[in-house]
């Protein structure tokens, strides 16, 4: 799920106060010392508190005030327990766009006013891995917005290495849709598509229609293959992957999902197989349909073991790639989402308040599913003892959320959490939700 947060309006009053020579702060940011924020307070617990606005802690630091953020899959992961990294106490998000507030001394590329883009991995530039483009594996940073710092779900966010983990917003530019270039679109890019090797004339089949899933739909198309299949058990999902740009949909609800693709492909398989769910069904789906000398991109984010079926690919010459997320591409993706190649406000379906945020995250909890998937602690085996494909927290929290306690409203129009309809749960087709803050923080789906 994305969270998109709206400008906060806030007091205009300006502040005079500068933090020694560590920092710079706007003139006509308002002094604050207490947000709003949303904590992980343990497994299957977190709450909206109130904690003091982050410090420049180091030269290289910049705060930033948040205007639009979103919930992601891994969130989920971090509330189910499965991150061991994240702490209770901390505030969850390691994605969104907001306006610079103070810069560490040794920022030379931001300045206070800057309207940004956050990176959900923080790079230092310097290190081993970042001299190889591993971005994700930074010594001293990578993934560590919402796991091991405090990240952006709240009304100011503290970013280590600013001046190669922020990118300036052009003048013009749609906020909303550049929250998706914080993990989604890159994520999908770079470890479905890019990993993949997606090339022209290719096969693709995505397994799970998600909101990573239909990122890596929708940049796969900048090399023109044949053909992409997506695989999934919502037949709402599926009908948005087919305006989207899939030309074959496979429902999974059936369990036979290997076997269709299979016809579809004349026994051959597929070029490329795209695991976009977490599961081992999910997993296995993908060894099931990947043509010999093809490749299986594992994406999704998986909690549990999973079996690799190597007494019959041994001898099939395919390859098989794992990846956290570098975003290397996302100065290429700003550029052609600028020259609208690419329309990722397509992935946001509702818009909420940071202070309707636990109320709206109820459904998350997984409450109530769509049929045949089953929602709780541990992977779903799938619909059959083989498990032709299943749903983890990613996929299925969109649908907990879609057929869940909040009515929902047409795609892309507001929806108010508030209005609770029991016995008629929402339809929509869910992809990111984006939230909006007037106030404080803004949410989304993913």
């Amino acid at each position: 799920m994305e969270i998109t947060m709206d400008k906060i309006d806030g007091n205009t009053a300006p502040s005079s106060a500068v933090v020694g020579r560590a920092a710079r702060q706007s003139e006509t940011s308002p002094k604050r010392t207490v947000m709003k924020a949303l904590v992980y307070q343990g497994p299957g617990r977190k709450a909206v508190e109130e904690r003091p606005v982050p410090e420049i802690k180091a030269a290289s630091d910049a705060i930033v005030k948040i205007a639009k953020t979103t919930i992601c899959g891994t969130d989920l992961h971090i509330l189910k327990g499965d991150v061991a990294t994240c702490a209770p106490g901390r505030i969850l998000g390691h994605e969104g766009t907001g306006i610079v507030e103070k810069i560490g001394a040794g920022v030379t590329t931001f300045h206070p006013g800057d309207r940004v883009l956050i990176s959900c991995v923080s790079a230092c530039g310097r290190c081993e891995y970042c001299r190889r483009g591993m971005y994700s594996h930074c010594t001293t940073g990578g993934w560590i917005l919402g796991n091991e710092i405090d990240g952006t779900q709240a009304e100011y966010v503290r970013i280590p290495h600013a001046d190669t983990s922020l990118y300036r917003i052009p003048d013009g530019a749609d906020e909303e849709a550049l929250v998706m270039l914080s993990d989604i679109l890159p994520t999908g890019f770079e470890c479905g598509v890019l990993n993949g090797k997606v090339s022209p004339g290719c096969t693709v089949a995505i397994v799970g229609a998600g909101p990573i899933g239909l990122a890596a739909l929708l940049t796969a198309q900048f090399y023109s293959p044949a053909e992409i299949i997506m695989i999934d058990f919502d037949d709402n999902r599926l009908e948005v992957a087919k305006r989207f740009g899939a030309t074959r949909t496979v429902s999974a609800a059936d369990g036979k999902a290997a076997a269709a693709v299979m016809k579809l492909t004349e026994g051959r398989g597929v070029d490329t197989a795209i695991e976009a769910v977490g599961v081992s069904a999910s997993f296995l789906t993908c060894q099931d349909i990947v043509a010999p000398g093809g490749t299986i991109a594992n994406v999704g984010v998986h909690g549990a073991k999973v079996d690799l079926h190597l007494e019959r690919l041994w001898s099939q010459n395919i390859a098989i790639t794992t990846r956290l997320v570098d975003t290397v591409s996302t100065p290429m993706l700003l550029k052609t989402v600028q020259a609208r190649k690419i329309d990722p406000t397509k992935l946001i379906t509702h818009r909420f308040k940071l202070d309707r945020f636990s109320r709206l995250t109820k459904p998350l909890r997984m409450q109530r599913t769509p049929r045949r998937s089953r929602l709780s602690s541990k992977p779903d085996r799938g619909p059959d003892e083989r498990g032709e494909l299943s749903h983890d927290s990613r996929i299925a929290s969109a649908c907990a959320i879609d057929y869940g306690e909040i009515e929902g409203s047409h795609h892309g129009q507001d929806c108010d959490p508030r209005r609770q309809h029991r016995r008629r749960p929402c339809r929509l087709p869910r992809q990111r939700w984006v939230r909006h803050l007037p106030d404080h923080a803004v949410l989304g789906d993913g």
